[in-house]
């Protein structure tokens, strides 16, 4: 294998474009890859990476609040917490006060709150699903961290799945066998350049999301790549209801679908493809089965109803002779089908990647160059990247011996019902009695749906320990607070099988305050449980990141890639792995032989009906791909003048990280999260770019600032995830978040009995203008901090400390 070694400093690069070089150090972060520079030790600035063509401003926005007044200097335990021990006043978690203390006194609190948590209910009563994205690097991976320490005492209760496309998760294993080995190993761009003629993209192929890249990148690739498509001739088509989820530089042409009814869309050109006898029968006999009960469903043999162009446009809103003309065109070119990720975050969002696989099986192009289907194009810079995906080494997380979990989604049900039963994929399981919450790497006020709701939950544990940089909604409604550096504070390496980057991080500034890694906090509790030989096996963050990637070399060099030493590595600070000269096209050899390389399912075909699901007997899941009718969409029966609203990925950060920041600041319009309204509907409502406005519906209220646009279809609104939670907790505005975090509006519901993912796209809400005055935005600022506490009463009496 072939790789290019680079350096960290590319001297002659950084000779002609910057000044004061010699100063700087290299880190790498979902985002891209970075130089930062350091002046009396202090962070002042991040230049891009050199090999990097199309890199991504976001990074930038930690400059200016790494060491602000959001940071968390020291360790912080809520002041009723404190006084009065755990579940004291949880009421208040939100409101109160911080006591700062010190990391002995923090390491003890910690130590003994789950020794008596363990000993009174036993290690399922503590979860951890602690979802998020956390920081790039293979070593201090926070998730990562916090399972094997846990799994060191005893265990933890878990969640399945991601917020990002849990439907997916679950229902594409059924019909292909399994999901995440396909997600990241997607055909590639080359093979769309190259082969494909029609690129039909539902949800579109928005490039803000390209972004970003799991564990660190080092170059993005997808804005090139499309573009380079397009340059060879390959035809564009956007489903959605935001212009924008496709550049304009692809000229590509733009069908405005009702959010919720992509599935009535395909189903609708599954019928045309039969009815015209243009379906590909051939692949369909060889390499799926059960397609001849999904045509009893297209021919609504069952309920009278024929799933026919014209059912399908009353459905979604496109007119009939658009769909049957782009059925045609499907069926006369080299395809590809795009299935973006956001299809899975409504109520039945299982339904349209089954929907769109069986469609891609009736064209019968699946395992061909530049043909089949592909689950989510740009949705990270990954998808259709020509990457190597050699066996990378992650941080072991030992063996849980708690086998109760959770779907993600289902958080705020699990702390209100204990001991409820819920339904996931296809048997009941009951939801645990949980006491402690302990969280580090993700920030659940930013992903979670109905936080009126999640608020109350969050009350029900008797204590919530959090890991944080900053003092987001987590840290600000968590009982002990426990201060982490950021990637720019250790030394890390990113290496991640889905890039060809391997960057060596180096600390650019010491830890601010008394922050501290992961590792070694957990290090600290460890000690005082009597378990740290058992978490560390006696070795330091550097002793496991060099075994990290001795173990990469090794398995690397057993399939035939050889890999330069730690030393150099660390050395040269960087080297990338030449691509693959051959191509990538998922389930090649599937088509190739689907005999000798059968798929994971039941049948070693694809299913187009599923006995599996069947079996299940679920009334919100069909053994077929089926439309749904969701409660909340632009087709509700009880609809009246209220606008569909969906929360897509932003531009100017990562989910919520760096909403703080110098970047994800400067995309404010008066300090709230920008909220993108049809012009025909701002007119109706007498709103004016830059105008505030209220969104409300049952589940709450919060603040926007307009931007009228005709990007966005009539009904539709388009607010950006991620904005910090900024609850009203004096109540005189009446607003549930004041900064404009959707997650207040969007329901708290599963997708189906089968997957329970989190269906947040599926939401009507009101909008007005906002005529009350400014309001207080709180979202950016620390809670009160009293003085450093001393060991007294509390520690000897409740915690039995000296």
């Amino acid at each position: 294998m072939r790789y290019h070694m680079g350096n960290a400093l590319d001297e002659e690069y950084y000779n002609d474009n910057l000044s004061g070089w010699r100063n700087m150090s290299l880190t790498s972060a979902h985002w891209g890859t970075y130089h930062a520079h350091v002046k009396n030790g202090r962070l002042t600035g991040l230049s891009h990476f050199a090999e990097d063509s199309d890199p991504t401003e976001i990074g930038k926005g930690i400059v200016d609040v790494i060491d602000d007044d959001t940071r968390i200097l020291g360790p912080m335990i809520r002041k009723s917490w404190l006084e009065s021990g755990p579940g004291s006043h949880n009421e208040r978690r939100g409101l109160d006060p911080f006591v700062r203390v010190d990391w002995d006194t923090a390491n003890s609190i910690v130590a003994a709150e789950l020794s008596r948590v363990i000993e009174s209910n036993g290690n399922e009563a503590i979860y951890a699903g602690s979802y998020g994205w956390a920081s790039a690097g293979r070593f201090h991976h926070a998730q990562g961290q916090l399972h094997r320490f846990l799994n060191s005492i005893g265990g933890y209760t878990k969640s399945v799945n991601t917020y990002s496309f849990a439907a997916a998760e679950v229902i594409v294993p059924h019909v292909i066998g399994h999901f995440r080995d396909y997600i990241y190993n997607q055909t590639s761009w080359k093979s769309v350049r190259d082969d494909c003629e029609l690129f039909v993209a539902f949800g579109g192929v928005p490039l803000k999301n390209g972004q970003i890249g799991q564990g660190g990148l080092g170059r993005h690739i997808q804005k090139e790549s499309i573009l380079a498509a397009h340059q060879n001739g390959v035809k564009f088509v956007s489903i959605s209801p935001l212009r924008s989820d496709m550049i304009d530089d692809v000229q590509a042409e733009w069908l405005q679908i009702r959010p919720n009814s992509d599935a009535a869309l395909i189903i609708g050109i599954c019928f045309v493809l039969l009815d015209e006898e243009l379906q590909d029968q051939a692949f369909l006999d060889r390499y799926s089965v059960g397609f001849e009960k999904f045509a009893e469903y297209l021919m609504g043999s069952a309920d009278g109803v024929v799933k026919d162009a014209a059912w399908a446009a009353e459905i979604c809103d496109i007119d009939a002779d658009v769909i049957r003309a782009l059925a045609r065109r499907m069926a006369g070119a080299r395809t590809m089908l795009s299935f973006s990720w956001s299809l899975t975050r409504q109520a039945h969002g299982e339904q349209p990647f089954w929907a769109g696989i069986t469609l891609a099986a009736m064209l019968g192009q699946i395992g061909l160059p530049g043909g089949g289907f592909g689950l989510g194009y740009s949705a990270v810079n990954t998808v259709g990247n020509d990457i190597k995906r050699l066996p990378v080494a992650a941080m072991p997380q030992g063996k849980n011996a708690v086998t109760s979990f959770i779907p993600v989604a289902r958080i705020a049900d699990m702390l209100l019902n204990p001991g409820s039963h819920f339904d996931y994929n296809g048997q009941s399981h009951t939801y645990p009695d949980i006491r402690i919450v302990y969280w580090a790497g993700g920030n659940p006020f930013h992903h979670h749906q109905d936080l009126q709701r999640l608020l109350g939950a969050w009350q029900k544990p008797e204590t919530v320990i959090a890991h944080e940089w900053c003092w987001n909604a987590l840290a600000k409604h968590a009982d002990i607070v426990l201060p982490c550096t950021t990637t720019l504070e250790r030394s890390d390496i990113a290496m991640s099988p889905m890039d060809n980057y391997f960057v060596s991080m180096q600390a650019a500034i010491a830890p601010v305050g008394d922050a501290r890694d992961d590792f070694e906090i957990f290090r600290g509790i460890s000690a005082k449980l009597g378990s740290e030989d058992v978490y560390t096996e006696g070795r330091s963050a550097e002793d496991w990141q060099r075994w990290l990637y001795d173990v990469t070399k090794q398995a690397s060099a057993e399939q035939g890639h050889e890999l330069p030493t730690y030393d150099e590595f660390r050395d040269h600070g960087w080297f990338k792995l030449e691509p693959p000269e051959r191509a990538y096209v998922m389930l090649a050899d599937f088509r190739a032989d689907p005999e000798a390389s059968p798929l994971a399912t039941p049948s070693g075909k694809i299913e187009i009906y599923s006995d599996t699901i069947e079996q299940f007997n679920l009334d919100d899941c069909a053994p077929h791909p089926c439309w749904f009718e969701p409660v909340e969409w632009l087709g509700s029966a009880d609809r009246g003048t209220r606008l569909h609203l969906i929360g897509n990925q932003p531009t100017a950060r990562l989910h919520s990280q760096l909403d703080h920041g110098s970047v994800s600041r400067a995309a404010k319009i008066g300090g709230h999260e920008p909220v993108k309204i049809n012009r025909e509907d701002a007119m109706a409502r007498a709103i004016e770019d830059g105008d505030i406005v209220r969104l409300y519906n049952d589940r709450g209220s919060c603040l926007c600032g307009a931007i009228v646009s005709d990007d966005v279809m009539k009904g539709v609104v388009v607010v950006s995830t991620g904005a910090w939670f900024d609850h009203d907790t004096d109540r005189t505005s009446g607003l549930t978040c004041r900064h404009g975090n959707t997650n207040v509006l969007t329901p708290d519901v599963g997708t189906s009995k089968l997957a329970q993912g989190p269906a947040a796209h599926s939401c009507l809400i009101n909008l007005e203008k906002w005529t009350k005055g400014a309001v207080p935005i709180n979202a950016h600022r620390p809670p009160v901090i009293e003085d450093r506490f001393t060991k007294g009463n509390f520690l000897h009496d409740k915690m039995g400390q000296p």
